[in-house]
């Protein structure tokens, strides 16, 4: 064993590592570990999910090549192919010190690059290959997060509003340009006073019945659209989100039907001067993001025809009728922000190619960089240092499992778009929601402890955490605010339970409710919380059982509390009140969720060594996890203190064994050192103090 190494839980020496000579703590010891042989308390379902080994005390041989084809997707080539362009075009590379309107011209000149010159056209697999299409999306926002963003306004919201809120008169109007950049454009949602309450948008659309026109008006500076990406610079179209106002022959005189999307334009197709009425401001320089030209627009008696109205689910006649296959305000308006998840996909899957670039610099420099070491004896690497591993490794574990969990995500969209089935787009909307939310706040906490893992060189600029911080700040806020998120789904997860209760129908991502959720809200068994054993702890089982019982537990306690509360307080005071439990049931479903995909991933792996080396990361994630909040689970007795204990020193010891192939696994992204563009993160570790000084003039 090497020097450094953890002491694995069946070991007989103490937690410090100092050997236990006194008969009394072996007799004692002895006993213990004989309360695993009885067979009796073998752990439950052990033939229903096979253990994977992953060769006991040895050190794992990685096959990169193999576990990075497994990993890399049939969609590996195209980005190859945006990588590829890139490095070919070193003008098109994103310095380190740009100002912030040459960097928006620059990102406008790598998108027209990559669509007219390199011929990759991501629009048109927005709705036919969506896979295809936030592949391309991870490796572009990998040249320059910019403009992964600014390809994300473009085809994603400007595009996708066209195509999934419009019908074919507006894709045979508008496709072609919008795929070709003739027709950059906008997604003009949010206003200064209203982004999460999109149905308190105040923006007017009145319907000019003489005229058979639109007429679309900012009436007050809290109806401003604000921080409108493309818009600023470069758009000559907006999506735009407003109140849709008919007039009637009653007292009322007009009718509001609720939020719906227009087509403005916003610029001369030729001049590309602002249009009358129209009124663009700059947001000005931001935290990070600053290649996209973000605005401000205000929109006074601006008139379009009323076939800019994108009529997929609600329409206006020439004599002002207004038709709907949905019955009401609600019912259209979540039929439209359903429609409108995709953005939300985007950027779970892109925030996991982040936190892929983060910890593949942060895992190589810490195996390059040598400080201290035994008396008389050379320097060690920090990543032997067990403080480095508890910071790395876990995050490392959790980029996998974001890496699966994601896919499956996108999987599930894909599906959804096919088929429009009602239940697959309610769990998609909140699968998204969730993944979103908890994959974009957990890399950017990773950000941060990557940059302060590298001490004083991971604050060089050049060494990319910086800017990548400062770069995916946003993306706990934009397409959805993250705490915003989670309460939707908790809300799911309440209606979900309700409907158990009701001997409805469940979809599949919240099968275990309706399977064991009378197991696991029963008492824990007092015998199964004292296992402490490696192959029980390391059972899929137990720790999908773990995992499961603390969101049934949550969701059925907080269930309680709101029926209570309600009665004093209202729904909302209710939901106010439980604000905090309601976004750790979230947080602890999404988690199920990933330990799941993670699991299945494992199994599904046909190379038996990179089987071996996912088994061991998703055991470190789950063991992880379940650390973190041992404090659950020992409120309920779901484990007992043995357990706890075992748990977390298997936890460490885990680190320890993926510390020791964690070159192969940060290998195994297959991201080469020019899309990386982090010296001290180079593939090549003799290579990467050379290039380090070569930047600063040497």
């Amino acid at each position: 064993m090497e020097p450094h190494e953890p002491k694995p839980s069946n070991s007989t020496t103490d937690e410090d590592g100092l050997s236990d000579h006194n008969h009394a703590a072996v007799t004692r010891r002895i006993e213990r570990l004989s309360l695993h042989l009885r067979p009796t308390r073998d752990p439950p379902h052990a033939d229903t999910l096979e253990l994977l080994s992953c060769a006991g005390r040895a050190k794992i041989e990685v096959n990169t090549e193999q576990l990075s084809l497994y990993m890399r997707g049939k969609y590996r080539d195209v980005q190859q192919s945006v990588y590829d362009y890139f490095n070919s075009r070193p003008e098109l590379q994103t310095p380190i010190e740009i100002s912030k309107d040459e960097h928006r011209e620059l990102c406008m000149r790598q998108l027209m690059g990559l669509v007219r010159e390199a011929g990759i056209r991501p629009f048109r697999y927005v709705v036919d290959d969506p896979a295809k299409y936030f592949a391309i999306l991870e490796a572009v926002g990998s040249v320059d997060m910019s403009l992964g963003i600014k390809m994300g306004v473009q085809y994603s919201l400007w595009g996708g509003s066209v195509l999934n809120l419009g019908t074919k008169k507006h894709k045979d109007k508008y496709f072609e340009g919008i795929d070709n950049m003739e027709y950059p454009g906008c997604f003009a949602m949010t206003e200064l006073h209203h982004g999460s309450n999109v149905q308190g948008l105040r923006t007017i659309a009145t319907f000019d019945l003489m005229k058979d026109e639109f007429i679309i008006n900012t009436p007050d500076d809290g109806a401003l659209k604000w921080w409108i990406g493309n818009s600023a610079v470069h758009g000559k179209f907006a999506t735009v989100f407003a109140k849709l106002v008919l007039p009637t022959h009653d007292t009322k005189g007009v009718s509001d039907m609720g939020v719906h999307a227009f087509i403005v334009p916003i610029r001369d197709m030729k001049t590309h001067k602002v249009l009358p009425g129209v009124e663009i401001h700059d947001c000005g320089h931001k935290v990070g993001l600053n290649g996209v030209d973000n605005g401000a627009l205000r929109f006074k008696s601006v008139r379009i025809p009323r076939d800019n109205l994108l009529n997929r689910f609600g329409d206006v006649s020439r004599d002002g009728k207004y038709t709907s296959s949905l019955p009401s305000i609600n019912k259209r308006f979540a039929a439209t922000l359903g429609e409108l998840v995709g953005g939300r996909v985007g950027l779970a899957y892109s925030s996991v190619g982040v936190l892929k670039i983060a910890v593949i610099i942060a895992v190589r420099y810490s195996l390059l960089r040598q400080q201290f070491g035994p008396p008389k004896k050379p320097e060690i690497s920090i990543l032997d240092y067990q403080s480095q591993q508890h910071k790395l490794m876990p995050m490392l574990a959790s980029t996998y499992a974001f890496h699966f969990a994601t896919l499956h995500l996108v999987d599930r969209y894909s599906e959804m778009k096919k088929s429009h089935d009602e239940q697959l787009v309610g769990d998609v909307h909140a699968l998204s929601a969730g993944l979103k939310a908890y994959v974009t706040s957990y890399t950017q906490k990773a950000l941060s402890i990557c940059r302060e893992a590298c001490g004083g060189h991971g604050y060089a600029a050049v060494n990319r955490f910086g800017g990548l911080r400062n770069d995916h700040d946003i993306f706990q806020t934009f397409e959805g605010d993250n705490t915003v998120l989670l309460q939707q789904v908790a809300g799911y997860l309440l209606k979900q339970y309700q409907e158990k209760f009701q001997g409805g129908t469940l979809t599949v991502t919240w099968n275990y409710l309706r399977d064991s959720m009378n197991s696991y809200l029963s008492q824990p068994n007092p015998v199964t919380a004292r296992w402490e054993g490696e192959d029980h702890l390391r059972d899929p089982n137990f720790q999908l059982d773990a995992f499961r019982y603390r969101t049934s537990r949550l969701l059925q306690s907080v269930a309680l509390r709101l029926r209570k509360h309600s009665k004093t307080l209202g729904s909302f005071g209710a939901w106010n009140r439980c604000l905090n439990h309601l976004l750790t049931l979230a947080e602890s479903h999404i988690e199920t969720v990933v330990l799941a995909k993670f699991i299945d991933a494992v199994r599904s792996c046909p190379d038996p060594s990179s089987r071996a080396a996912l088994k061991l990361v998703c055991d470190l994630y789950a063991l992880d996890r379940i650390w973190n909040d041992i404090g659950t689970y020992r409120n309920v007795d779901y484990v007992a203190p043995n357990k706890a204990k075992a748990i977390h020193k298997l936890s460490e010891y885990l680190s320890f064994q993926v510390k020791n192939v964690s070159k192969e696994l940060v290998d195994a992204f297959d991201l080469p050192d020019y899309v990386t563009r982090a010296p001290i993160g180079m593939q090549a570790a003799q290579d990467a103090y050379s290039q380090y000084t070569q930047y600063a003039g040497f």
